[in-house]
């Protein structure tokens, strides 16, 4: 399978050229740069301190597609946008971790899935994906005596919050409960807020360091605690989940799908 990635240069993309270039069944066919990026012209193996692959940084998206059997993209959610309908367009597979998603740039997004084969997901990790049926299952069984919170942590560089597996998780729990995620969710906290609602998922946010993504979710009733963790100590567990399901996606009808049908996890 020959695969592109979006934003080559950063730090998932050189992840991802490594990743790929070490997967059987999978080479690196090309990537790109914003217009103007200083690695334009540059062989993609360096980058990621591969051997020269004899692909190289361009600016030009829309060739990309043309010439890949899949494209895998990690960037913002208006490009992220932009890149779903070329997939649809032109038929190919495109792998999304990008996270922060509006609901219409998500609307758009699925829209793009009529035409072309979308795989998103808010994390690509098997193991952030159990924890998420995990969440569900057990948002299930316990009662509102029982409050949900969402903790996570991640580097000082992110931009978006909560982080999108802290939602994938929060929203797994409303699943759970057969509630609107958007109706209970508390997302910051700050000032006098009064007691906390029941029913209530609630978020707590950190930054700082370079934490790759601690995620715990709490389940809280008087007098016990029950905790349920993912830490996550190296980008390459997403690359690896990225690539699989790229492989995953091949010969798929066109449709958006996400990690739990990749991993076979969706019942």
């Amino acid at each position: 399978m020959k695969i592109g990635i979006i934003g080559c240069a950063g730090r998932m993309g050189r992840m991802l050229i490594k990743q790929v270039s070490e997967t059987a069944g999978c080479t690196v066919a090309g990537g790109t740069e914003a217009p103007g990026s200083s690695f334009l012209g540059e062989d993609l193996g360096p980058l990621a301190g591969q051997v020269k692959l004899d692909a190289v940084v361009t600016d030009d998206t829309a060739a990309l597609f043309d010439t890949v059997d899949a494209v895998i993209d990690f960037t913002s959610p208006k490009a992220t946008v932009q890149h779903a309908k070329l997939a649809a367009e032109k038929g190919k597979i495109l792998v999304i971790g990008t996270t922060g998603m509006t609901n219409e740039e998500q609307a758009e997004i699925n829209a793009a899935g009529s035409s072309g084969v979308i795989v998103q997901g808010a994390n690509m990790s098997l193991g952030v994906n159990l924890l998420a049926q995990l969440t569900r299952k057990v948002a299930a069984i316990l009662d509102e005596d029982f409050d949900i919170e969402v903790l996570e942590m991640h580097h000082r560089h992110k931009v978006d919050a909560p982080s999108g597996t802290a939602l994938l998780l929060g929203k797994a729990a409303a699943e759970g409960r057969n509630v609107d995620h958007d109706a209970v969710a508390d997302r910051g906290r700050d000032g006098i807020t009064g007691e906390r609602k029941r029913g209530d998922i609630g978020y707590a946010v950190l930054r700082g360091g370079n934490v790759v993504g601690d995620h715990t979710v709490m389940f809280a009733a008087d007098n016990e605690i029950i905790e349920i963790s993912h830490k996550a100590g190296d980008r390459a567990i997403f690359a690896r989940g990225a690539v699989r399901a790229a492989l995953w996606a091949k010969d798929k009808p066109a449709g958006t799908y996400d990690m739990m049908d990749v991993l076979g996890l969706g019942d």
